[in-house]
């Protein structure tokens, strides 16, 4: 991934981002230099796609072309298909890791593995009004933890935060890569992640919904 670039998260950079992603015979291709400056869910949901690219050069069969064309769809409003699942407010990753049966949500640290997806809250507020970040983690140093995404106002980059300045965190570990072909089964649209753009939401929903382990 790049560094640098600059963040942004206007509906102008969602475009972009969307234009850069395309599937070209039967490969997710990525055109960095048009998405430009980008977002956390957004930077983040490139490195999904990557690890999907990696795994299908291992194993080109564990998930045929036809059964991952909507995760190139980049164009989908918060709350549809697989992007906009992803990049909805609230625990965009975990619920979709869920419904798709392809991996594990927790809350621990001591649980969590460099490359994990990572979404954090700076408040408690989860939904309508939230403070968010989509990043992958990357490790942790005593009260500290290092993540990798787009920050503001930077970009694309690893950063450093006290553990003391997030209120929840869920992480998303990608366990059963087969399973990401369950995506054809999904609805074309999540209303409960679609709701978080007007509603806000407790913890204990975000539990539910996504089959959060809270780990000692």
């Amino acid at each position: 991934m790049p560094d640098g670039r600059g963040y942004d998260a206007s509906q102008a950079a969602v475009d972009r981002l969307a234009s850069s992603v395309s599937l070209e015979n039967g490969i997710i291709k990525q055109d960095l230099k048009v998405a430009k400056s980008t977002f956390c869910s957004g930077a983040t949901y490139l490195v999904f796609l990557r690890t999907i690219e990696q795994l299908r050069l291992r194993n080109s069969s564990f998930l045929p072309e036809g059964k991952y064309t909507r995760f190139a769809d980049l164009g989908a409003k918060d709350g549809e298909e697989i992007f906009g699942r992803w990049n909805a407010n609230g625990p965009g990753t975990a619920k979709l890791f869920s419904d798709l049966k392809c991996g594990i949500n927790f809350t621990s640290y001591e649980h969590a593995h460099p490359g994990d997806f990572m979404k954090m809250w700076w408040t408690n507020t989860i939904g309508k009004k939230e403070r968010g970040h989509s990043v992958i983690y990357l490790g942790s140093q005593e009260d500290q933890i290092h993540y990798w995404s787009a920050n503001y106002p930077e970009g694309y980059g690893g950063k450093f935060v006290a553990k003391s300045q997030i209120k929840h965190v869920l992480f998303s570990r990608l366990t059963k890569p087969a399973k990401l072909a369950n995506a054809n089964r999904l609805s074309p649209k999540d209303s409960f992640l679609a709701d978080m753009l007007r509603k806000e939401f407790t913890w204990r929903e975000v539990s539910q919904f996504c089959d959060v382990k809270v780990c000692p």
